[in-house]
């Protein structure tokens, strides 16, 4: 490339989980590291990277959906990602794609790049600087933190360690100098995401590592802990009710971690559990729910559930309605069990016809608004701290500290049109419905 010619363009599409999100984000740092620049469109792009998701079907048709539109729209696509796992099944659909490589392989991606949008005129990153953090994708205010890779559980309907591997976890000190670089470049919400945040340093022995001149165990109540003391809020997912959790609920207590956690519990059928293969399903999980909201009566708690798994039957989903109402969880949400290939479920009998999977989740997310609805209606009068996502028609769109974003509910403040994004507030609610509040700012 000659001096003075534009460095290459390259167009990103993201999909899947947020887990997903911060390996995108990596590739895009590592572009801009290398001189790249990025393009918000197919037409200004030299190629185009489809990062993808092939957790489920519904999931691997989307990417190969936008695999497709790429091609359609560009026709120069380097796929990536964890359907990039199976290569037979991108290339069998479209064979004319550059390159596939599978979840977390960046090298991989930045080769491709460089063979076919060659640059190596006058980039130089000593000068053409990328911010400390990296390039994000989410807004400036909240970014998501990995702190480990893969997992080590062989849950009969998931496919993710055969995609992923097992667990790989972060040093303490690694992660806390991230978080610590983000939290300068103006982020006020860390959320610490993971195939399973519970599990955070097993693998490591939780052997310790330096940050500041301390020495810090890398395992998930200290560093949680940690990440508590770089005044943002701290938000964790994905964690699995083991006992040793109980560790996280003073922290959250005392402010230094958000009362929140994402915990995907998936039934509540010990029967159903077994046949899932889950981690903690012989875990007294409403018991443990009890104790945690004794220590922290702010908790809230946010689940998944599958309905329909194969042997499900009326008597299972029962159970699993009657423990939601006895669970009273914050927020929930509920999938169709949907067959994915090379899961061990699929091997099942007792297939649950799609009708009645229909009809289980209609049934359930009935009775979780009902529950939704009751547990916001308390919050009526109350004065909450948010943060503020947007502002949409002079309406400040928010979020509490019980609103993770993108899947939670959100805190409309109606005199919000002079507040900015990333900006705390506190704000008086005045209304609620079944997923969302209404506020005004407090005095």
């Amino acid at each position: 490339m000659t001096a003075g010619q534009r460095p290459p363009r390259v167009g990103m599409v993201s999909l899947g989980c947020p887990k997903a999100l911060v390996d995108s984000e990596r590739i895009v740092t590592q572009l801009r590291t290398d001189g790249y620049d990025l393009s918000p469109d197919y037409d200004g792009a030299d190629v185009v990277i489809v990062n993808t998701c092939g957790f489920i079907d519904s999931a691997r048709a989307e990417s190969l959906e936008a695999i497709g539109e790429a091609l359609r729209e560009n026709g120069r696509v380097i796929v990536t990602g964890c359907m990039g796992k199976r290569e037979s099944d991108i290339l069998d659909v479209h064979p004319s794609v550059l390159s596939v490589s599978g979840p977390h392989q960046y090298e991989q991606v930045m080769e491709a790049v460089h063979e076919h949008a060659p640059y190596d005129a006058s980039h130089d990153p000593r000068f053409d600087l990328v911010p400390p953090q990296g390039i994000k994708l989410t807004p400036r205010h909240y970014a998501y933190l990995k702190i480990s890779e893969g997992c080590n559980h062989k849950c009969r309907f998931c496919i993710i360690p055969s995609m992923r591997g097992k667990l790989v976890s972060r040093p303490a000190g690694e992660v806390l100098r991230e978080a610590e670089r983000l939290v300068r470049s103006g982020v006020r919400e860390l959320l610490v995401i993971s195939q399973d945040t519970s599990a955070y340093g097993a693998d490591l022995r939780y052997r310790p590592d330096t940050w500041h001149g301390e020495s810090i165990p890398s395992r998930l109540t200290e560093l949680s802990s940690a990440l508590g003391q770089l005044g943002a809020w701290v938000r964790l997912h994905y964690v699995y009710p083991y006992p040793h959790v109980s560790g996280l609920i003073p922290l959250m207590a005392d402010g230094l971690v958000l009362p929140y956690l994402d915990i995907p519990l998936q039934h509540g059928s010990p029967e159903i559990l077994r046949l899932m293969r889950r981690p903690a399903a012989a875990e007294n999980t409403l018991e443990r729910l009890r104790q945690w909201r004794e220590v922290c009566p702010q908790l809230v708690i946010r689940s998944t559930f599958i309905v329909g798994f194969p042997g499900e039957t009326e008597a299972h989903f029962e159970t699993l309605l009657q423990f939601i109402e006895e669970a009273q969880l914050d927020r929930v949400g509920c999938f169709r069990y949907s067959a994915v290939q090379g899961a061990a479920a699929n091997d099942l009998p007792g297939a649950v016809p799609e009708e009645v999977k229909l009809e289980r989740e209609r049934v359930f997310m009935a009775a979780q608004a009902r529950i939704s609805r009751a547990k916001l209606r308390r919050r009526v009068g109350t004065v909450m701290e948010c943060l503020v996502d947007e502002i949409n028609d002079g309406i400040a769109l928010a979020r509490s500290y019980a609103d993770a974003p993108e899947i939670d509910g959100q805190v409309r403040i109606l005199d919000g049109q002079d507040l900015s994004a990333g900006q705390q507030v506190e704000a008086t609610i005045q209304d609620a419905d079944d997923h969302d509040l209404e506020a005004v700012l407090s005095p």
